[in-house]
């Protein structure tokens, strides 16, 4: 096997959760020379569990592959297409299957608390010995608590949810996504259709003051958290949740087209409005959203997302607004044409 020590540093040389899966599978093709060596993640809702490939990596492969997070999910095969690797997820076992005349797969549970349990797949021309799943097993363990310290600097402490830090970078990373679909279609590429559009919605509590005054902030904090577990709930496993502080909450989300996205905050806000808090009954929200444009910035898409919170706000409250239909009505104005008339008077 190759250098332990060399494989660790690498491995833990990445704060990008999707870099280290890549890593990881790296890592195991050097050091063991299998046929193949992948990552799964299971994704979905409890009703419908579904396969992610996160990584995958062949002994010949020059770059690992993965499954496009846009991947609708009745696209990708239910978790009992595959008994051997969910027997592995379920049981949090190490487990085989194969013969020793054939071909031999090995797998070993990932856990992680927020992005979803998976498995490590790696197929041999033999099984692999008892050393060398020791010492993979080991270099999980290294993985798993690494991706915990991870955890700890990315997420809010009370819900779990990403936190404003983290902001920025996904949403950077996402444009230059949108961007590199959009320049492979232009060259001809077999995913001709044009790429999904993304939003980002901008979730407030109503009258959270009143929460903590009346109940206490220990009540306040209950209702925190389970607005983010309705947040899982509601949303996709593709779109990103976060808690930027108090009652704020802000989604990345992905849809295709204006429609799809405010009936997905809409579907949120009526969860919320039907849910009944403990000690504190009925609770709603104002939410606002706005599509991402090419060149954006995170602080541009976020201004406009809240400025349609900011109508919701005072216009009733529990509702959901577009920020371009907004524009349309004329009940908000694009700072473009604020400035222009500036210019002109």
């Amino acid at each position: 096997m190759g250098n332990v020590a060399e494989q660790l540093a690498e491995l833990t040389g990445y704060k990008d959760r999707d870099v280290m899966d890549v890593t990881m599978v790296v890592a195991m093709r050097d050091m063991l020379a299998p046929l193949s060596v992948s990552i799964y993640r299971a994704v979905g809702s409890p009703e419908d569990r579904r396969w992610m490939t996160r990584a995958r990596l062949k002994g010949d492969d020059a770059v690992a592959s993965a499954d496009s997070l846009s991947t609708p999910l009745n696209e990708l095969p239910a978790l009992d297409e595959f008994p051997a690797r969910l027997a592995c997820l379920q049981k949090h076992e190490v487990r085989e299957s194969g013969s020793d005349e054939g071909d031999s797969t090995c797998y070993f549970p990932l856990l992680s608390e927020h992005d979803g349990d998976g498995v490590l797949e790696i197929i041999s021309q033999t099984r692999l010995s008892q050393a060398e799943q020791r010492t993979v097993s080991a270099i999980v363990k290294v993985y798993h608590n690494f991706q915990g310290l991870l955890d700890y600097s990315e997420r809010d402490t009370l819900t779990g949810l990403l936190n404003r830090k983290t902001f920025d970078g996904s949403f950077l990373k996402l444009l230059a996504g949108e961007g590199a679909l959009a320049s492979t279609a232009i060259e001809g590429d077999r995913r001709h259709e044009t790429a999904p559009a993304h939003w980002l919605g901008v979730i407030d509590i109503d009258h959270f003051k009143r929460v903590n005054d009346n109940f206490g902030h220990l009540i306040g904090d209950e209702v925190l958290l389970l607005l983010s577990r309705l947040m899982r709930a509601s949303f996709r496993y593709h779109d990103r949740l976060y808690r930027f502080g108090g009652e704020e909450f802000v989604v990345l989300l992905r849809a295709d087209g204006v429609t799809h996205a405010a009936a997905a905050f809409e579907r949120l806000r009526q969860q919320c409005q039907q849910y009944a808090f403990p000690q504190v009954g009925q609770v709603t929200l104002s939410i606002g959203f706005t599509a991402i444009r090419p060149g954006d910035t995170p602080a541009g898409a976020f201004d406009r997302a809240d400025k349609a919170v900011y109508h919701a706000k005072h216009n009733g409250r529990n509702q959901v607004h577009g920020f371009e239909q907004l524009v349309t009505d004329g009940h908000l104005q694009e700072e473009g044409d604020k400035e222009s008339d500036v210019e002109l008077f």
